[in-house]
């Protein structure tokens, strides 16, 4: 560094004088745009410090209603509709693993002994994780009571990620237009199902159903693949232990 920049000197030379001059200039606009810029920011918030502060209070109550909301709101919500869902989802185990099924089904859709049903679940707790899960519950209970058309509204309103009752949901939508004789929306459903997941149970399951499907359809080469992908990706599965007839008679259907 140059001696000049050091305190208290004094320039020995004309050029250095000069040299200091300039460093001292430049440093003094420098210090004055700073100055400048810090008073016309200055300025600007005065002028404009009641809409800062407007703004500044939205954004604070937004993130304090949020917060408020997932607390006081929105979690004590979902344990009331996990309390309230049980005895519905009671009877949705017993219908399925029961005898009297439809009379079972029924309670999980509408309740009974005082307690909601999955239907009450759903408008009385719209948002919340247990109103979601109830979807899947009535589509299926519709679609075990031969509501085809019900079973396909409230299946298609169930979101989820779950690794099994994700594929579920679409390969039931599958199974009620099968009973609708809608048999291209059928297959639809029945590939999407396939392919959304992979695991040893829905997937080749589903990919049975969209081979079958397809063969009805005409579609032979379609379901031959489906099937040959059982055989292959899943031979512990189920669907494995007779996927060779059913590869034949693909393997046949396809040649002509």
């Amino acid at each position: 560094m140059a001696t000049y920049n050091k305190r208290g000197y004094k320039p020995k030379t004309k050029e250095e004088k000069i040299e200091v001059e300039e460093v001292e200039s430049t440093t003094a606009e420098v210090f004055n745009t700073l100055d400048e810029t810090a008073s016309k920011t200055e300025e600007f918030v005065e002028k404009n410090q009641k809409y800062i502060f407007m703004f500044i209070g939205a954004v604070a109550v937004v993130v304090l209603g949020y917060l408020g909301y997932s607390e006081f709101i929105a979690k004590p919500k979902q344990v009331n509709a996990m309390n309230d869902m049980f005895q519905a989802q009671k009877y949705f185990d017993q219908a399925v693993n029961g005898v009297e099924k439809d009379s079972l089904f029924n309670l999980a859709l509408n309740g009974g002994e005082g307690k909601y049903g999955m239907l009450d679940i759903i408008e009385e707790y719209s948002g919340t994780p247990s109103a979601n899960l109830a979807h899947y519950y009535a589509g299926t209970a519709y679609l075990r009571l031969k509501d085809y058309k019900n079973a396909i509204e409230y299946l298609s309103d169930f979101k989820s990620d779950d690794e099994i009752l994700a594929p579920l949901a679409k390969g039931n939508i599958g199974d009620a237009f099968v009973q609708l004789n809608q048999q291209d929306d059928a297959l639809g459903y029945y590939e999407e199902a396939a392919n959304m997941r992979n695991n040893g149970y829905t997937t080749p399951m589903y990919l049975y159903k969209a081979g079958a499907i397809a063969l009805e359809l005409g579609k032979a080469g379609k379901a031959l693949d489906y099937f040959n992908r059982i055989k292959e990706e899943y031979p512990n599965s189920t669907e494995a232990a007779t996927i060779d007839v059913f590869i034949g008679k693909a393997q046949v259907l396809a040649s002509k």
